[in-house]
């Protein structure tokens, strides 16, 4: 009778925590709907509609456009070589970092991962000082590569290189060397064993971090505006031009339509390969350390790793840090506090005081939104609406940004919802960016917490909330402070949305560096490389306090 009756209290908890969990999930679909997909859908509508009937004919006479064809090529084209690329220099990185145990291993991990959490913005600047015009390859040799593709592509490896290195690198450290040892006292040689037995099990992990260095090339917007020029357009910069600039909303609607279906065959695929990664980690055994490097192959790999990681990571920030002192010394961070009347109606500096305020409100945002939504998320048995809301989660990452801000302006534009002129309309466009870091970061930590421990709380009465209060929030409290440093840092680096919607006197730091890269002289230059520093050392503070509460069970970012 007992058994009987506690196997009933469990059963009525579990209905209890479905019908919690439909509750979580209502506040982030109400986010996600009234702030993501009705902006996008109306910037669809003003597009191809024409007197309430949708004119969908419109879709083949943009892709007849020559112009038009070269941008997709260019944006497929540009991204495939950008992920091959950074396989190629990351894989070494991820095997160094993985496998290897050495003095200074928590510092290059951290120097990997700061391009990952920089603005666009700065990541063009970087490689402008490095590379374009009066930069440092133009002075010592006379080489210039902004105005060839190859600045676009090292600036796409340099800020993806993180990703290969945490995604690959993670799964790495779990595999077992003894499987690999064994192959080889079967007789393989070293490749023959790596490719056997290490390679299909690392498929996964690379396939999913290709398929993310992907997505953040094919959308890759700040990179390609500053160091593109108007040589080289992705579809974001081109969706950009055509709305700010030429005012063709019939275009940017086709080539927002077009990016979206391109953008979600790529999270459909990546979802599929993470779910056969976590497949081959419950296979392989995660307790074997990494170790010295022995011999002198192995110690020239390390230093070959530590060289790359100081050309591609650090010589592009130094040379930026450079540029923002010139001959000048101090007189470009002197010449931010005032105001000239030009491209600001505000002094440049208080860009500052404005972007972390409004990465404050957008952190506060997004933790609340990604909180619920990961708890909502974390039964591995849920259904396929639950997984199609955790595929939703993720398309901000890849549609427009572009398309959301300008839908802000659109949209939000009628009481109730009127937000033009309210300050909170940026906080909102830069919470959608950091709510599937909050996700992603949360969720695998609240799987790992035992169910049962919830069951026994709710079999002795303790509500849904309550026993997330007792049990999960304790285990979960160090992954929230990184979900949280995560989402300042996105928002304050984030710029396609900001573009449109920060107001001439409260501009971000993004935008009053683009603005000011968009004057000439070099005053506006070297101020430009100024606010770019500044910005760099905000979000390199905040990676560094991440560096220090970061868990091996809070994912790999």
């Amino acid at each position: 009778m007992d058994l009987a009756r506690t196997e009933v209290t469990r059963t009525a908890a579990g209905w209890r925590g479905s019908a919690a969990r439909l509750g979580l999930m209502a506040v982030p679909v109400a986010f996600f709907a009234v702030f993501f997909a009705y902006p996008v859908t109306a910037i669809l509508a003003r597009g191809l509609k024409t007197g309430g009937t949708w004119q969908l004919g419109r879709i083949g006479d943009v892709l007849a456009q020559s112009g038009v064809r070269q941008v997709l090529w260019f944006t497929t084209w540009q991204a495939l070589v950008s992920t091959v690329l950074t396989l190629l220099v990351a894989l070494p990185g991820a095997y160094v970092l993985a496998r290897f145990d050495f003095p200074g291993k928590q510092v290059l991990r951290a120097v990997v991962t700061v391009p990952f959490v920089l603005p666009t913005v700065v990541v063009g600047t970087a490689f402008m000082a490095l590379v374009g015009r009066g930069g440092l390859l133009d002075e010592l040799g006379g080489v210039r590569l902004d105005t060839t593709v190859w600045a676009i592509l090292l600036a796409h490896v340099f800020f993806n290189y993180a990703v290969v290195v945490r995604t690959v690198g993670g799964l790495w450290s779990q595999l077992d060397p003894r499987q690999e040892e064994a192959a080889r006292m079967l007789g393989a040689s070293r490749f023959a064993a790596w490719r056997t037995v290490t390679l299909p099990a690392l498929a996964p992990a690379v396939a999913a971090a290709a398929l993310m260095v992907f997505l953040f090339t094919f959308t890759s917007f700040g990179v390609v505006q500053i160091l593109g020029g108007p040589t080289f357009s992705t579809l974001e910069v081109e969706i950009y031009r055509q709305t700010s600039e030429i005012f063709d909303l019939s275009t940017a609607a086709v080539l927002t339509m077009i990016q979206f279906v391109a953008v979600g065959a790529i999270l459909a695929l990546h979802a599929w390969t993470v779910r056969r990664r976590e497949t081959a980690l419950r296979l392989v055994d995660a307790s074997v350390t990494a170790r010295r490097p022995r011999g002198a192959g192995q110690w020239a790999l390390l230093g070959a790793v530590v060289g790359t990681v100081a050309v591609l990571v650090l010589l592009p920030l130094a040379v930026l840090v450079q540029r923002s002192f010139g001959a000048a010394g101090l007189g470009y961070y002197r010449a931010l506090t005032e105001d000239d009347g030009g491209v600001f109606l505000v002094a440049p500096i208080e860009a500052v005081g404005n972007s972390l305020e409004y990465a404050v409100a957008a952190t506060a945002i997004a933790v609340l939104v990604g909180s619920l939504a990961a708890v909502a998320l974390t039964r591995r048995d849920a259904g396929r609406l639950v997984r199609g809301f955790d595929a939703l989660l993720m398309l901000p990452l890849g549609v427009s940004a572009v398309t959301v801000g300008f839908g802000f302006l659109i949209a939000l534009d009628e009481p109730p919802l009127d937000l033009r002129a309210s300050w909170i309309l940026v906080p909102l466009a830069q919470a959608l960016v950091g709510v599937p870091f909050v996700v992603r970061t949360m969720l695998p930590v609240l799987r790992a917490v035992d169910v049962r421990l919830r069951e026994a709380a709710a079999v002795l009465g303790a509500s849904p909330w309550r026993a997330w209060r007792e049990v999960d929030l304790p285990m979960v409290r160090r992954a929230l402070l990184i979900a949280a440093g995560f989402a300042f840092a996105v928002s304050l680096g984030e710029f396609g949305a900001t573009v449109f919607i920060a107001r001439p006197e409260n501009p971000t730091l993004p935008v009053a560096v683009a603005r000011l890269l968009g004057r000439p002289g070099a005053l506006n230059y070297g101020q430009a490389m100024a606010l770019s520093t500044i910005l760099m050392i905000v979000c390199a503070v905040a990676l560094l306090l991440l560096e220090r509460l970061r868990t091996e069970r809070t994912g790999e970012f």
